[in-house]
This record gives C-alpha cells, sequence and structure tokens, in this order.
C-alpha cells in the first residue's frame, strides 16, 4: 500500500470570506502583514491596517489564498477587474503573507497562480510601496514593469507595476 507524501508547500485555493473561520484568519494575516510593511515603509496610514473585518468582508474582490499543508492559511492575494481607463484589465488590492510565512515562497506562489491559472494572458496591475523591497523585487522578478512613482498622500511614496 502506498501512503500519499504530504504537500510541503502551501496549495493554492479561491477563498471564502462568508466562511467566518476564513475571514478571520485573512484580516489576522492582512494586518500582521500591512504592519510588517508599515514599518519598512515609515508610514502607518496604510488603510487595511484601519479596515475592520466587516470592511474587509464587504469589498467586492475575488480571493485566492496559500494554504499550509495543516489546510490553514499561509497567505492570500486579493484583486478586481481595473476600471476601465486603466491600464491593466487586472488589479490586485493586495498580497499579503503570514510574517511565520515569510521567505517561504508564498507571495510568488500566489502570484504566479494568479498569472497563469486565472487570469493568464491578461495585463496585471499593482502597486506597493516604493521602499518596499521584498515586494519590489517580487513583482520585478515576476516580469512586473515598474511604472511612474507616485505619492497618494504626504509621507507616502507608491510605486506602480503592471505586468502586461
Amino acid at each position: 500500500m502506498t501512503h500519499a507524501t504530504p504537500p510541503r508547500s502551501p496549495l493554492v485555493r479561491p477563498l471564502d470570506l462568508a466562511d467566518d473561520a476564513t475571514a478571520a484568519a485573512v484580516y489576522r494575516i492582512g494586518r500582521a502583514a500591512y504592519a510588517v510593511e508599515a514599518e519598512l515603509i515609515g508610514f502607518d496610514g496604510i488603510p487595511a491596517l484601519r479596515e475592520s473585518l466587516a470592511e474587509l468582508r464587504s469589498r467586492p474582490l475575488n480571493w485566492l489564498g496559500a494554504l499550509s499543508p495543516a489546510g490553514e492559511v499561509a497567505g492570500f492575494l486579493a484583486w478586481a477587474a481595473a476600471p476601465e481607463a486603466a491600464a491593466a484589465a487586472i488589479s490586485i488590492d493586495r498580497l499579503c503573507v503570514d510574517p511565520a510565512w515569510f521567505r517561504r515562497g508564498v507571495g510568488s506562489l500566489l502570484l504566479r497562480h494568479l498569472l497563469e491559472e486565472v487570469v493568464p494572458g491578461r495585463a496585471v496591475g499593482v502597486t506597493t510601496g516604493a521602499v518596499n523591497a521584498p515586494a519590489v523585487t517580487l513583482y520585478e522578478r515576476l516580469g512586473f514593469l515598474r511604472g511612474a512613482d507616485f505619492s497618494p498622500v504626504p509621507g507616502l511614496v507608491m510605486a506602480s507595476f503592471t505586468r502586461p
């Protein structure tokens, strides 16, 4: 008799934020990941840090999760169709990895899954803090082209990326 070897890396699945446990995990991970980003970029006014669980759940987004071998959410990615005038067809709203899973390929796994399995051939846009080196490196490594930096509020410089 053969035994299946348990996966060593997370598996990507759609997430349903109508499920209380899933929504709670996404909320917790998002707050933890954005707290790290806030420290990296020197700006604690990231809107997601002030968002309530109800506000998170009400956002009209599509959600993907990277599940650990134990079935827990290790990271997530949320996206939506971009406004018609946007350069990209898909806009990534957020990509967050549980700090316990940092540097283990979770962000890359989620992005690759989105690009190759969910929206292949479609242009994808995303923004991140301009000095968030791990995020900037990830997007550039996966073929995103850096556009113009912009400052939505004083004290914050954002980098925009598009993957044609």
